[in-house]
């Protein structure tokens, strides 16, 4: 079920452009889905905290497809691509099983990170609702302030630190 799921990489700012691209040029036989990772986290604006939606790793659009070669022909046809990533950096190979597995059990079916809630006690992150509940040896930072913890996620063997919302509720 997760063995293939593809990384293409693309130019920062240009994910949404280029994924309905590859979703009307691209057979739809051929891929199966393209998305691009999102997370929901607060910012604030004036003054007042807003729900947002941002890009999870920016750069990077994931597709999924059992014809490989197929799509590789048919990516070459669309501009502003610059490659398919592969896990050894030359040969294209889907990302790693338990990294898709990760990445699927981390976000909603819609590939969206929602925001977790969670407290302090202590040293220790203690996470009470959303989706880093049991996740929370991979948090490696808090920022109290702006509300987000930084998640450390493998991606083609690789550590990549991403912001997720978090909502520190209390902090004893």
């Amino acid at each position: 079920m997760f063995d293939n799921w593809y990384v293409v990489q693309v130019r920062t700012g240009k994910e949404e452009a280029i994924a309905k691209k590859l979703q009307f040029h691209i057979d739809h036989d051929v891929l199966l889905e393209c998305f691009i990772p999102c997370c929901k986290r607060q910012k604030k604006f004036r003054g007042k905290w807003q729900l947002v939606e941002e890009v999870l790793f920016k750069g990077y659009i994931f597709v999924i497809t059992d014809k490989i070669d197929d799509l590789y022909t048919q990516l070459k046809e669309i501009p502003d691509l610059t490659k398919l990533l592969g896990n050894d950096g030359e040969d294209i190979y889907p990302i790693y099983p338990q990294e898709a597995l990760f990445l699927a059990r981390f976000s909603t079916e819609d590939h969206i990170v929602d925001v977790s809630k969670g407290y302090i006690k202590g040293d220790t992150i203690m996470i009470i609702e959303g989706p880093l509940m049991g996740l929370e040896g991979y948090i490696t930072k808090i920022d109290r302030h702006k509300r987000i913890a930084y998640v450390d996620v493998n991606l083609l063997g690789q550590v990549s630190s991403v912001q997720v919302g978090l909502e520190i509720i209390s902090k004893d």
